[in-house]
This record gives C-alpha cells, structure tokens and sequence, in this order.
C-alpha cells in the first residue's frame, strides 16, 4: 500500500533497454520513451491537422491555425516582426512543452500496467531546455551585434556612480536565467503531480482503514483530487505558454540589446 501510494514514485526512471557505447551508458530509459512519444505525436498531429491544408479549414486544422497564430502574436508582441525568424525554435518549445504536460496527466498511459510520466517535472529536461534558449541569445546576440551585444549589460539612462553595481546585477540576472527558466517549469510540475498523488493516495489509505465507512469520508479528498486534475490541465497549458514566452523575452535582447 505504501508504495502504491508513494508520492514521489512516479517521478522514477526506469531502464526499458540497455545499451552501451564507447564506454557511455546510452539506456533507453521511461523518461527517453516519453521524449519520443512526445515527439512523435506532435508530428503525428500537426500533419493530420495540416494535411488538407484546405481553404475552409476542418476542426483540426483550425486548431493547428490557432495555435500557430497564438504563437506567431506572442513572438512579434513580445520581441517584434523581426524576431519571427525564431518562430519554428519558439513554437517547437512550447509544443513539446505542451504536449509533453498533457502526457503527463493520463494515468496508465499509454497502455495498462504502465505509468504516465511526465518529462517537464525532471529538472535535467527543463535545465535542457532553458540552456538551449539561453545559447541562442548568446550566441546570435554575440553573431549579429558582436561587442554591442554587451550594452545588455549597461542600461542607459542609470546614474554614473551606480552603473558599476547595476551592471553586476544585470550579468548575474543574465547567467542565472537558465536556472530560473528551467526551475520554474520544473517546480510547478513536480509539485501539482505531487499534491495530486497525495490526494488520491488518501481515498485508497481511507478505504484501506476504515472500510465501507473509508469511501464515505473518502468523498472530500475525491472532490479535492477532481478539482486538482482540473487544475493541473490549466497549469500545464500556462507553463507551456510561461515559458515560451519568457524565451521571446529572452530572444529580444538578442535582437535589441541596447533597449
């Protein structure tokens, strides 16, 4: 019972296949299969939605057309027109983003006897993923401005005799976005999953101690797990959405630093 019931359990990573090379452990593990199948829908879905790509769009490629205009307005408001040559890099994060939390929420998915698992509550996937946004800046910052990519770091219009303590703000604010990106993501998916499984854990301990009478008083923590479920569908739309659009924030000071 206390293991059906253990709360952190279901981040574990399971080996499904060994595999080694050069001396590297290469195991497909639970977590890797989730990667892929999340991958694999996302392709899956958007070419059934767009295979018609009809002048009167059915169901599903108008939901695709949505999607793809939320975040095309998302880029351009938050970064500008120009910044809509990240569009494929933004909108590929914040699909598997979003598809990978939705996994997550299907118990038993995706056949009987397995666990659902979800990828975001791993801080080595979002750390991932937060890294890849934080090289981009960097990097294009650093190809299309060069050294003036470096006025990030100063801001204009600040005081002369306090520019040397804002300007060491601003380069550690700068290094630590990877930890914030990532850990952000991370910590509201481990603990919405957490206080999810505590939850229900307590309808199976209640029915386990008391009987017929446990199901009866089992009714509130259902309620509260019913309502959490809903909850959690919410939060992992507006991580997904949090995160990519701190990556077009990110991505327009790679393209206006000096703003």
């Amino acid at each position: 019972m206390a293991a059906d019931t253990n709360p952190i359990k279901q981040f574990e990573v399971h080996t499904l296949f060994e595999f080694e090379a050069f001396g590297l452990n290469l195991a497909f593990t639970n977590s890797s299969f989730f990667m892929v199948l999340t991958t694999f829908l996302t392709i899956v879905l958007f070419s059934f939605a767009m295979g018609s790509r009809a002048m009167i769009p059915n169901r599903a490629q108008s939901v695709a057309e949505i999607i793809y205009g939320f975040v095309a307005d998302m880029l351009r408001s938050t970064a500008g027109s120009d910044a809509l040559r990240f569009f494929p890099f933004v909108f590929t994060l914040f699909i598997f983003i979003l598809v990978a939390n939705m996994l997550g929420m299907f118990p038993y998915f995706p056949a009987p006897g397995w666990h659902s698992f979800t990828i975001t509550s791993h801080i080595i996937v979002t750390a991932a993923l937060a890294m890849s946004v934080w090289l981009t800046v960097l990097v294009y910052g650093l190809f299309k401005h060069g050294f003036k990519f470096f006025k990030l770091f100063v801001p204009s219009g600040v005081p002369l005799y306090i520019l040397p303590f804002v300007t060491l703000i601003e380069i550690i604010s700068f290094i630590s976005r990877p930890v914030s990106h990532s850990v952000r993501l991370f910590a509201n998916m481990l603990a919405g999953h957490i206080l999810l499984k505590v939850f229900a854990g307590f309808i199976v301990m209640l029915a386990g101690a008391l009987g017929a009478a446990g199901y009866l008083v089992g009714i509130l923590p259902f309620a509260m797990t019913l309502a959490l479920t809903a909850l959690e569908f919410l939060v992992a739309f507006l991580q997904a959405y949090v995160f990519a659009i701190l990556t077009c924030i990110y991505l327009s000071d790679a393209l206006h630093p000096g703003h």
